[in-house]
């Protein structure tokens, strides 16, 4: 928010007014006052301010009224004298300064301006205009990673994404919801995924080794240019679905390395369904029980070789060929065979998928 737009206001007011009115910000430092000379004046005001919360109150020679976002209001409009007039001043001009503040973020402000990007709230055609009236730098490459929270507590991620990332001209960090804030990283041109993905780890490492919060991040694919950030966003929402689904124990899912996986994300439910009915017999996915589907998985893990598989499960051979004929015989697939393998964990993984009850974006 511009301090010269508070200050155009007060000079504007200061004739109707007889008496001198200003801001102060959080610091309660004057950042706008009808007497040029007051302003960098910090004014002692903060134990009157958390006990009067929103509402005016009187401190000293001056009335004060907070206004701002309901929530947390940033800053304070003050006005010479303790009567009921300056009362009702600091009612009014908190009133008009708020709604400007408001027109202001809304029109003006480039963390706005990516929100609406990203949320495709804003018309592409429009997108540049608006760059262009904001100043903002459109030739650099930018990623989209989107940090959602697992465990609940009460610090506040967003603010410590913020802190993380200092650099407000570079970096965008956007609350999106309760549980998830999205971060717009500005990068080098030809970054690797490998910087993106250290990037991530550390914003992962941070929340779980020093505020004990739990998170998980997408990575949107690199763009350069920002009509394009809403698809990196997209794509970032896609890599924590498709993850929650297919890879769950891993806190950080690129878009680039969702393989198959993402495939069969976009695949329509009720072709899925089909294909399960045209590759297995009625029923027979569901009658494996939870040893043979181990099995299968270590099998997978270990390239189909028999023997190696059987070695990392403590069994003997013959054992494991035995599991794999049975497989064959309730399926019609065997698993030692390439192409029966493939359609097997394919089948697996969409069985999965169904079972999740996915959500499109």
């Amino acid at each position: 928010m511009s301090n010269r737009l508070f200050q155009s206001v007060v000079h504007q007011m200061r004739d109707a007014v007889d008496r001198t009115i200003g801001v102060i910000d959080e610091t309660y430092t004057v950042v706008a006052c009808s007497d040029l000379g007051r302003i960098g004046e910090n004014l002692d005001v903060s134990m009157m301010h958390s006990a009067s919360e929103n509402e005016a109150f009187v401190s000293g020679r001056n009335t004060y009224k907070p206004f701002g976002t309901p929530q947390h209001p940033e800053y304070m409009i003050f006005v010479e004298g303790t009567d009921v007039e300056a009362m009702r001043y600091c009612s009014i001009l908190a009133v008009s300064l708020s709604s400007i503040k408001f027109y202001y973020d809304e029109n003006y402000d480039r963390g706005n301006f990516i929100k609406n990007i990203i949320l495709d709230n804003i018309l592409p055609g429009d997108i540049y205009l608006k760059a262009r009236e904001l100043r903002f730098n459109s030739d650099v490459t930018r990623t989209v990673l989107l940090i959602r929270v697992a465990s609940k507590n009460d610090v506040s991620v967003y603010d410590i994404i913020g802190n993380l990332f200092p650099d407000k001209s570079k970096d965008f960090v956007i609350n999106i919801s309760e549980t998830d804030i999205a971060l717009v990283k500005e990068t080098k041109q030809g970054v690797s995924s490998e910087t993106i993905t250290k990037l991530a780890n550390s914003i992962v490492d941070t929340l779980s080794g020093e505020f004990y919060t739990q998170v998980s991040v997408g990575i949107g694919t690199t763009v350069s240019n920002l009509k394009d950030l809403a698809r990196s966003f997209k794509e970032a929402q896609v890599s924590l679905e498709v993850g929650k689904v297919f890879d769950t124990e891993k806190a950080i899912i690129s878009y680039d390395n969702l393989g198959i996986a993402r495939l069969i994300y976009q695949l329509p439910t009720t072709l899925c369904e089909t294909f399960l009915r045209e590759v297995f017999k009625k029923g027979s996915i569901d009658s494996l029980d939870q040893e043979t589907l181990f099995t299968i998985q270590r099998f997978f893990e270990n390239n189909l070789n028999v023997s190696e598989t059987s070695r990392k499960l403590f069994v003997h051979r013959n054992t494991l060929v035995y599991r794999l004929e049975k497989i064959r015989k309730i399926t019609g697939l065997d698993l030692r065979e390439f192409d029966h393998a493939i359609v097997f964990k394919i089948a697996l993984m969409v069985k999965k998928y169904l079972k999740s009850n996915p959500v499109k974006y």
